[in-house]
């Protein structure tokens, strides 16, 4: 930490003791880790200011850090900061940092009612699209004990958070928060609980919603349905959010927009090229084989694929070869084809030639 104490508070060499504490509260709000989350740079900022604070805050260790600088507070020369910066001298002033950064003092409690749920769907419904009737769960405050919890209505702080519903720890310079496990996390303890709702505040009502899925909705895609969600306390009611599984077809394979099929053909066919029918999304489409078409040999059909959700075209069609040969012979049709191959000489044996190269390697 090569840098100046003054210069890391923002400070001059002459300065007061309220104008020091005025410069570290200032340098270590903005380079508080918790405001700079994943920034190492900040973090490594952070504790040179505090290291320039716990020195430049005692006056004995000023006054060696004047004279003789950082060389002079290590080991035995008289300044005895062996220590680094440790626990920051028990930091009430972290600690009001921490709280201006983030709000202290009172828990903010964020009413979030929105819902998510997941729809399955068929290869052939995601593709085309359809028209769900979906049942879901949703919730509701307990009429009961008016969302309250108890049974008479009343309800009595914890102490353990002091009603703020979380529970702060700190550990060196960082300051850790966690859910009160008392209340967890509502501030508040229910003594005599809600008959109704067990003291949840909240009952699950049964729905039904139906859902317009369009065509080309895919596992990656989220549907929004307005005023679908939980009812909070505030009567405030949440969306209800659709995502999607969706089941993988025997043959189609999907990727975005595009669809894949791989096709059998028979090596006859491949070699001779032919015209054949193959399945496609809507009926059939024609596949004219060139000659000599080798196994994994793609064939693309453009705009034969899926249609984009969000109305930007068609996706393609690719047709992927898959060279089926027979598996059994019969005499006629093994001697026509002893035949034909020797019909193409020399060229039905192309191994011949690497084996005469080689030769010379291993004579």
């Amino acid at each position: 930490m090569s840098e100046d104490y003054y210069e890391l508070l923002g400070v001059s060499k002459g300065a007061s003791g309220d104008e020091i504490k005025k410069g570290y509260r200032k340098m270590a709000k903005k380079y508080h880790p918790d405001r700079n989350a994943g920034d190492k740079e900040a973090e490594e900022k952070f504790k040179s200011i505090n290291e320039a604070y716990e020195v430049l805050k005692d006056e004995k260790k000023r006054s060696i850090y004047d004279r003789y600088g950082k060389a002079g507070l290590d080991g035995s020369s008289g300044g005895g900061f062996s220590g680094g910066f440790g626990g920051f001298g028990g930091f009430d002033d972290l600690g009001d940092i921490f709280e201006s950064v983030f709000g202290g003092g009172q828990r903010r409690k964020r009413e979030n009612n929105d819902l998510s749920i997941e729809v399955q769907l068929s290869f052939k419904e995601a593709i085309f699209g359809t028209t769900k009737i979906q049942s879901y769960r949703y919730r509701e405050p307990c009429k009961a004990c008016k969302g309250t919890g108890s049974q008479d209505g009343k309800t009595t702080t914890c102490s353990t958070c002091n009603g703020v519903g979380e529970i702060r720890q700190q550990q060196g310079f960082m300051t850790f928060a966690q859910t009160c496990p008392s209340c967890h996390g509502e501030g508040t303890i229910i003594k005599n609980r809600c008959s109704a709702c067990n003291g949840k505040t909240y009952i699950e009502v049964t729905d039904e919603v139906e859902l317009n899925i369009p065509a080309g909705i895919d596992s990656d895609h989220r549907l929004r349905v307005q005023g679908k969600g939980h009812i909070g306390q505030s009567g405030n009611r949440g969306d209800l959010y659709i995502t999607f599984s969706i089941k993988q077809d025997e043959h189609f394979t999907r990727h975005k927009d595009d669809i894949y099929l791989e096709i059998p053909v028979f090596f006859t066919q491949a070699i001779l090229g032919d015209t054949i029918k193959i399945p496609a999304l809507k009926g059939e489409l024609e596949l004219k084989l060139e000659r000599g078409t080798r196994d994994k040999q793609q064939y693309l059909f453009r705009g034969e694929g899926v249609k984009n959700v969000k109305g930007y075209g068609k996706g393609n069609f690719v047709v992927q070869v898959k060279l089926i040969y027979p598996k059994k012979l019969n005499s006629e049709q093994e001697a026509l084809l002893k035949k034909l191959q020797e019909s193409f000489g020399v060229e039905s044996k192309p191994h011949e030639s690497i084996l005469d190269k080689l030769k010379g390697l291993f004579s």
